[in-house]
């Protein structure tokens, strides 16, 4: 499910999951997250991710993510690419909806083909992102754009991605490719030192507590369980916000 690829100093990571448009589970998230850590072992200067066929990723696969796991999955994934040393690319070639718009915006930037689009319409489903996805959300697109995002489930497309800051440049696969290895050239220790460094400005460590309480909530919520059975029922779910 995770294809890793050298050239030279680049990493580059795809999720190979096409028959399902690279939705995320368990076993994907793992694998990902070994290949990062493996990247960083083995001195890679920088690293790309992207996805095979016509999506970046589509999220979360429905059938894990409602199981036992999935959470810590996801975001040990998401701190590994945080974490990283190197300077990380999201090479976006297609959709990028939920989880998929979560693994874009954990990189520290984002070549968009014209076809990508960005989502996380968790309010749709009965779900909810962490308070970290929410503050570099709107550290990268702004509180409007956050808002518009999580409150009214819009999609933002390439041009508008760019536009508001949630991408970086519009490009190809090839694209993110040069302008990973125009990055390996430079210099380790100042890439380091100025990720780290604006992580530090811009992600403080500690959360509101209850900002994490409610995030935990959400998930355990008789709305959760709502959604996960519609879903195996093939209707809309009814939320009644308890």
């Amino acid at each position: 499910m995770i294809t890793l690829t050298e050239h030279g100093d680049v990493a580059e990571i795809t999720l190979d999951r096409h028959d399902k448009r690279n939705a995320l589970d368990v076993a994907h998230l793992t694998e990902l997250t070994a290949a990062v850590e493996g990247c960083v072992s083995a001195g890679r200067r920088a690293l790309v991710i992207t996805g095979a066929g016509s999506a970046f990723s589509a999220g979360a696969d429905f059938g894990g993510v409602y199981g036992d796991g999935f959470r810590t999955a996801l975001y040990t994934a998401l701190r590994a690419i945080t974490a990283a040393p190197i300077p990380v690319i999201a090479a976006v070639n297609g959709p990028a909806i939920g989880a998929g718009t979560q693994l874009a915006i954990a990189c520290d930037l984002r070549v968009v083909a014209p076809s990508a689009k960005f989502a996380i319409p968790t309010a749709r489903n009965g779900l909810a992102v962490d308070p970290w996805t929410i503050r570099r959300l709107a550290g990268l697109a702004g509180g409007g754009t956050a808002r518009a995002v999580l409150l009214a489930c819009d999609t933002l497309d390439a041009p508008t991605a760019v536009a508001r800051g949630l991408a970086d440049r519009l490009g190809t696969v090839d694209e993110a490719r040069a302008l990973a290895q125009e990055i390996a050239s430079y210099a380790p220790l100042s890439l380091m030192y100025s990720k780290r460094a604006v992580q530090a400005l811009t992600e403080p460590d500690s959360w509101d507590d209850r900002l994490d309480a409610e995030f935990d909530q959400c998930w355990a919520s008789a709305d959760f369980a709502e959604s996960r059975l519609a879903r195996a029922e093939n209707r809309l779910p009814k939320f009644v916000g308890k």
